[in-house]
């Protein structure tokens, strides 16, 4: 159901190689079709738009006024809740907030002793778009994730787009929307949601930036069209690696297994522990547990295809190889996770003891459930509010500076050839 692997066996890293082996974008014919379709959407807009809509969804839309969700039907969604989601939503949405809230970044600049000010100046992006999922299940949570950290860093226009196959849409999807501040919505999905986003049509406004997971034509839309817009990520299955020193309840580990698991069969689930006997406790649970989850058969392919129960030599080898994973979820179910947790270099999130589960992070603990995946958190960061503001330098030089600064200019300019540069710093030069 599992593989069990052993870090000192001889082919271990071949073995723990071809398991962590994932691309997400690579089927030629995916990318021809994605091709096809935003080259469609660039030249005819709304009515390509339309067409595709009602082919993919199963739905009989004849203008886009019929793929426009108005901002009272949002409220008018979670309004409609009951009093368990609508709190549940809301605690979720203000945790998400006051999290990002201290993210936020100013506006700075500092004043050298000839006068020269130099610094920097933060500025919120115009207009961002969201894709929200609306296949397999839905997530309510990635809208707050998604919308939430751009509202705080000041983004006035928020478009989601959503698909809605045979016209059937969520209302949690809709109630999030609405606590989180989105401006526009539109039922639409796919690579042609992504297409209008990063174009436009004549009803979509063209945005700065597309966040949001999807499905392979999702992402390999928003790879096409990444430096006409900016995105988020790529983003591959979820993962989830736990260290365990053995002393956690095993039934405990085995359904945080499931969590990530469950998501899609290509999902990741990784145990490393230096206690052979845990493992085999937490194989024991897995067989036991699996009968009584109504997503068994997914959890069942994913663990079987992707998922692994690793034994190491101790904990050290435990986080060295963490590390080289560089897993999206890390969960540290130890004894003392503060005292490990400098030695920790690469995971997108890191959720400390035994009773932080990592689903609590995909939902309210407050940090973003949006992370890097397929080992990018080497170099990677969870979304942020840092991903919706960007940075213009700022320099004013004063009459001291030029003399100073321009005679380094005209030295430097003179030896890379460029004399329009060294002229131009040139005339400045008074002393």
């Amino acid at each position: 159901m599992i593989t069990k692997l052993v870090s000192t066996q001889f082919d271990f890293q071949k073995k723990l190689s071809s398991l962590l082996e994932w691309e997400n974008v690579s089927n030629s014919s995916v990318t021809k079709t994605v091709s096809d379709i935003i080259t469609n959407i660039r030249s005819n807009g709304d009515s390509a738009l339309i067409d595709y809509t009602n082919k993919f969804d199963n739905v009989n839309a004849s203008s886009m006024k019929d793929l426009t969700i108005e901002l009272p039907r949002l409220k008018q969604a979670f309004d409609i809740l009951d009093e368990k989601q609508k709190s549940a939503l809301s605690t979720a949405a203000n945790r998400i907030r006051l999290y990002h809230e201290k993210q936020k970044q100013s506006t700075w600049s500092y004043t050298e002793d000839d006068g020269t000010v130099l610094g920097q100046k933060i500025t919120s992006l115009d207009c961002v778009g969201l894709y929200v999922p609306g296949g397999k299940a839905v997530y309510p949570s990635s809208v707050l994730m998604n919308a939430i950290p751009a509202k705080v860093a000041g983004v006035k226009a928020l478009i989601m787009v959503v698909p809605t196959p045979n016209a059937i849409s969520n209302s949690l999807i809709l109630a999030a929307a609405h606590i989180s501040g989105i401006t526009q919505v539109f039922t639409i999905g796919g690579a042609q949601a992504i297409a209008s986003l990063a174009y436009g049509t004549q009803t979509i406004p063209k945005v700065d930036k597309i966040v949001g997971p999807g499905n392979i034509y999702v992402a390999t839309a928003k790879r096409a069209v990444f430096g006409q817009v900016g995105i988020d990520m790529i983003a591959g299955p979820s993962e989830i690696l736990i260290i365990c020193d053995g002393k956690t309840n095993p039934d405990w580990i085995a359904m945080d297994l499931f969590s990530q698991a469950e998501h899609d069969e290509n999902s990741q689930s990784l145990l490393l522990s230096p206690d052979s006997n845990f493992i085999n406790q937490v194989e024991s649970s897995i067989k036991k547990l699996l009968p009584t989850m109504s997503r068994k058969n997914i959890i069942k392919t994913a663990l079987k295809n992707r998922g692994a129960l690793i034994h190491t030599k101790d904990m050290n080898e435990a986080i060295s190889l963490s590390n080289q994973i560089a897993p999206e979820h890390l969960e540290l179910s130890i004894e003392h996770p503060k005292a490990v947790l400098d030695n920790i270099k690469h995971a997108g999130a890191i959720f400390m003891g035994r009773h932080t589960c990592e689903s609590l992070g995909d939902y309210c603990a407050g940090p973003n459930h949006v992370l890097p995946t397929s080992g990018t958190a080497r170099f990677s960061s969870p979304l942020g509010v840092y991903d919706f503001q960007k940075k213009s330098s700022l320099i004013m030089v004063s009459n001291q500076g030029a003399n100073t600064l321009g005679k380094i200019t005209v030295t430097l300019a003179n030896g890379e050839g460029l004399q329009a540069h060294a002229q131009s710093a040139r005339y400045r030069i008074t002393q």
